[in-house]
């Protein structure tokens, strides 16, 4: 594969028609990029001290927060550093490599949540076959597969992107090495590794969302046959934050992916909501609305803090 290039390196030219806003920008995207790491870490802790949320769900939600702490970090990191004053280039390898780990986290980021509604459908649908069905053996596999597909997924785009030569301009439109911004530049004609990528991102990305719908359909019909208000409202409570998720997930996808002619504003700012913001978001959603998180990280804060004192 770099037998075929002249390039060592590319350069990413940023966000477009931010020019200017680096101090602004570094401190704004410093800011999410901490909250995220710390909300994400303080869920996973909440789950791992308590012994009541050591069940399928919170599983598959600690699961969760590790991916949203690892997949802002294909990015962010570098992104900070040349809004700080540092170079804007990136390795040819470098390129290849953020390109592999965004594809691989973000698809096995998806197929969580596929799992995660799967979760729900059980939970809610069969709740007395629930530890059954979802027995620790079955748990570890599905998260198993999600993390095979989603390494296939990126080493299939990866290997279709990077097969092609690069000999001429190395200057990348956009804050990170991504499909879109990256097959412009090639020597050659990249309409094939063009349609792979749309085909391949499509297909997984409608699949999963028509997973969760179907899921998701089986829950609401579950959730209106149940008489009382209050059977009702814990049900959907148990699914409300989830679907917020997925909602923050698959839009960006959906706009980057499926628009006819790339916008380089509109496919930074959509990729800034998935690779930032939704991982943000994603502590908060599950922090803030879902009552044994809240109840878990209280306890922590009160130990830590008697720890302290004493």
């Amino acid at each position: 594969m770099r037998n075929h290039t002249e390039l060592n390196e590319f350069i990413l030219l940023g966000i477009p028609q931010t020019q200017g806003l680096e101090t602004v920008l570094l401190g704004i995207f410093s800011f999410i990029y901490l909250f995220t790491l710390l909300g994400n870490l303080l869920i996973l802790l909440a789950i791992v001290s308590s012994s009541t949320l050591h069940t399928p769900m919170y599983f598959f939600l600690g699961l969760l927060s590790i991916l949203d702490m690892l997949f802002p970090s294909v990015t962010c990191p570098k992104m900070l550093f040349y809004l700080s004053g540092q170079s804007q280039a990136i390795s040819y390898k470098g390129c290849a490599v953020q390109l592999f780990f965004y594809h691989f986290l973000g698809s096995t980021e998806g197929c969580l949540y596929s799992v995660m509604a799967y979760d729900r459908f059980v939970a809610i649908c069969h709740p007395l076959r629930y530890m059954i069905i979802m027995r620790p053996g079955v748990c570890v596999g599905l998260v198993m597969a999600a993390w095979l597909v989603g390494c296939l997924q990126a080493t299939i785009l990866t290997s279709f992107t990077f097969q092609l030569p690069y000999c001429g301009p190395n200057r990348v439109d956009h804050f990170f090495c991504d499909i879109p911004a990256v097959l412009p530049l090639a020597c050659a004609d990249s309409s094939l590794a063009q349609r792979v990528g749309s085909t391949n991102v499509g297909f997984l990305a409608l699949t999963l969302w028509l997973s969760v719908c179907v899921s998701y359909t089986h829950i609401g019909i579950a959730i209106l046959r149940i008489h009382s208000a209050e059977g009702r409202q814990k049900a959907f409570s148990t699914c409300s934050a989830h679907l917020t998720a997925i909602l923050c997930a698959y839009g960006p996808v959906i706009i980057i992916y499926l628009q006819p002619t790339p916008n380089p504003f509109l496919s930074a700012m959509v990729q800034i909501l998935n690779n930032i913001v939704s991982p943000m978001l994603n502590s908060l959603i599950y922090s803030l609305r879902n009552k044994e998180v809240k109840s878990s990280l209280t306890r922590v804060f009160y130990n830590v803090v008697f720890t302290a004192l004493d």
